[in-house]
């Protein structure tokens, strides 16, 4: 296939329709010359379609096959080692492709380059936290938060399961689960996603619902307090593989926790055992104390 016609895969698309004289000056050649790339392209099964009269034109179905990555034999081992990766993250979004991706592409590679993949895959390995339950809303959470629509979702927590009418920002992947960080009338909440038993959307739509980007680089405006926590070194070899204690120097870790979130930071802390001490504030300090006396008390019944 030349140039020409990778080009005019690229342009033609579902939202705006092309004439074929419109594509002949765009390329500088004959339009007869544009009918038999258009046609060409119809053979080999782009999924193109004309509509006549006097505002016709060429335009791509919406779900159309798109063109080939011309990429070199250090791309294509790149992208393949990223599919391989993907296929580790449990339900990522549109997950049923991705495995079909991977063998299409695999097969659509030189006999040279499938030799390189197939020595490759002996010497690399991606190991990724395999949730218990599964967490398959993915897709329709996402759908959801790129349309800016509200979703009904059912939600199992610690006090059973509850309906929550939210507008999600979007999804990230976090220690092996995925979090869905989601506004209701009052405030920001966030949830797991393995938690949610169903979705389903509403027909409420408000387009001031920021986005996961948005909401991330967005000022936490919660009640806080400055925790300081103080380790020994092996506590800080530990700190150091913690998403958010990973920041810790010279023993010892500082900075604000939201006031809600400290039954949770407490329960954080306790896998550090007696390697991690919290300075201050005494409230995160008597959560802790209270779990730890909570976990011998069971020991001495």
């Amino acid at each position: 296939m030349n140039e020409r016609r990778l080009a005019m895969m690229r342009i033609i698309d579902s939202r705006k329709k092309f004439t074929a004289r419109e594509l002949a000056e765009r390329f500088n050649v004959s339009v007869r010359t544009i009918q038999r790339d258009l046609d060409y392209l119809q053979q080999i099964g782009f999924p193109l379609y004309s509509e006549q009269g006097a505002h016709g034109g060429y335009r791509a179905l919406e779900n159309r096959i798109l063109p080939p990555l011309q990429l070199t034999r250090t791309e294509a081992l790149g992208l393949f080692l990223m599919l391989e990766m993907l296929e580790k993250v449990p339900d990522f979004p549109f997950d049923a492709i991705r495995s079909h991706l991977a063998v299409q592409y695999y097969g659509s590679l030189p006999s040279d380059v499938q030799t390189n993949i197939d020595q490759m895959r002996s010497h690399i390995s991606f190991r990724m936290m395999q949730l218990h339950e599964p967490a398959p809303w993915t897709t329709e959470i996402l759908e959801a938060s790129i349309a800016k629509q509200e979703i009904r979702i059912v939600y199992r927590s610690a006090k059973g399961s509850k309906e929550h009418n939210v507008y999600p920002y979007g999804i990230y992947f976090e220690n092996g689960y995925w979090y869905m960080p989601a506004r209701n009338p009052e405030k920001t909440l966030l949830f797991r996603v393995d938690r949610i038993q169903h979705v389903e959307k509403t027909c409420a739509n408000d387009p001031e619902v920021p986005s996961l980007a948005e909401w991330m680089q967005s000022t936490d405006d919660r009640d806080k307090a400055e925790v300081v926590l103080r380790f020994t070194p092996f506590g800080m070899r530990l700190a150091k593989d913690d998403p958010i204690l990973h920041t810790a120097a010279d023993g010892q870790w500082s900075g604000p926790v939201p006031l809600e979130e400290f039954p949770f930071t407490a329960r954080r802390l306790l896998r550090f055992g007696p390697d991690v001490q919290v300075v201050s504030p005494p409230r995160l300090r008597d959560l802790v104390l209270q779990l730890l006396q909570d976990s011998i008390s069971q020991y001495k019944e």
